[in-house]
């Protein structure tokens, strides 16, 4: 049987949870019920129907409908031409929610489909609107959605207390392990105890599920996160955007392939090759990204091919690519300067990795295995205060 969203629990029990609320919906292209009908659509019609009365959309990064690429300012706002409906952004000049934009609405309704990593930022967009809701005595819900990479699997550095940003306003894991409902519980629980918060959970959803694996379609969040697959490899390869390494946007499999100009990738495969990371293969190839780092070029590098991605460690993975290009193309190879995701002090791996150590250690070419265990300590830490917000088996 497939599992069904929260957004599909709350349709099918005709809106019951939110009868005669006046709600914003905060949402994007990826909010769709199993039908593949979208949530604005489905808001809407509640709306007219009278269940329900919709004051507002909300947009996180990317916007909407997924329109604009990454770290691009968006709009400020405008009325939803379909409905007439006021569309609000919270990737401009505000990311938390104004008195505008929350005015007159008793709920905040949230579906956004998180794809399991610390970095993307809808899970910060929540965090802050929980912030503004609890300040007004506004309730949160959340509409659930499966981590797309399962919800077991942690891994990664979990304490960024001097490293706060967009890409981590909070302590958490790089993978977490967590559905975006169950994030919002931990939001609450460590930071907004004030903000009421309702989850919707998932029907059918298993922790061990794989996004393939749960018969839902999928729509994909932002623009360079076109499968399920992309994710599986984004808590590592999202590390590069902090590099002049090529993450592989303006190719047409972003992030599962990685490389640059000065790049041999059938050198580099080799040296890769020798370290044995688990579940995962390289094959060289070159291509010619259209747009963002070195567009119009052509570079050589690798496509990752997973091949087990139960045992494939992707922070892992990314630093080692990282740790690798620094050693073998050293006059060539940069760590990205600020400004990035509104930060212009700190750089940009080390608000990425939450920490300045790791930066450090790649830059002294410490092991693959002595990174890892510093790392691991983290990692159990956020683990224990993850263990009992889980919401499924």
């Amino acid at each position: 049987m497939a599992v069904k969203s929260g957004l599909d629990g709350l349709t099918g029990n005709r809106f019951e949870l939110l009868h005669e609320r006046r709600v914003a919906l905060l949402c994007n292209q990826a909010s769709i019920a199993a039908d593949l009908r979208h949530a604005t659509e489905l808001f809407y019609a509640a709306h007219r129907e009278g269940i329900i009365e919709l004051k507002a959309f909300l947009g996180p990064q990317h916007g909407l409908w997924g329109h604009t690429q990454d770290n691009m300012i968006e709009w400020q706002g405008y009325r939803d031409p379909r409905t007439g409906i006021p569309v609000y952004s919270l990737y401009g000049e505000h990311r938390k929610p104004t008195e505008e934009m929350l005015s007159g609405i008793d709920t905040l309704i949230v579906d956004l489909q998180d794809v399991g990593a610390k970095y993307y930022t809808f899970i910060w967009t929540l965090s802050l609107c929980m912030e503004a809701c609890a300040e007004k005595g506004i309730e949160v819900v959340v509409l659930d959605r499966p981590n797309p990479i399962c919800g077991e699997e942690m891994e990664g550095p979990a304490i960024n207390n001097n490293f706060r940003s967009f890409v981590g306003w909070h302590s958490l894991a790089i993978r977490h392990g967590m559905t975006i409902g169950e994030i919002a519980h931990y939001f609450q629980r460590e930071f907004y105890p004030a903000c009421r918060l309702t989850v919707v959970s998932m029907y059918g959803w298993q922790r061990n599920m794989y996004f393939e694996e749960t018969g839902l379609p999928w729509a994909m969040p932002s623009p360079n996160m076109p499968s399920p697959e992309t994710a599986l490899v984004y808590p590592g390869m999202c590390l590069l955007e902090a590099t002049n390494l090529s993450e592989g946007r303006g190719a047409t499999r972003p992030f599962e392939i990685f490389g640059a100009p000065w790049m041999d990738g059938w050198a580099f495969a080799a040296e890769l090759a020798q370290h044995h990371l688990p579940g995962v293969v390289f094959r060289p190839l070159e291509f010619q990204p259209t747009f963002q780092k070195h567009a119009g070029k052509v570079c050589g590098g690798c496509f990752i091919h997973i091949t087990g991605r139960r045992q494939f460690k992707p922070f892992l993975t990314g630093i080692a690519i990282i740790r690798e290009a620094l050693r073998l193309y050293p006059e060539h190879f940069q760590w990205k300067q600020p400004p990035y995701e509104y930060e212009h002090e700190k750089m940009p791996f080390d608000i990425l990795a939450g920490n300045d150590w790791l930066r450090k250690m790649i830059d002294a070419q410490q092991s693959l295995r002595d990174m890892e265990e510093l790392w691991e300590g983290e990692t159990k830490v956020f683990s224990s205060v993850r263990l009992s917000l889980l919401l499924y088996p």
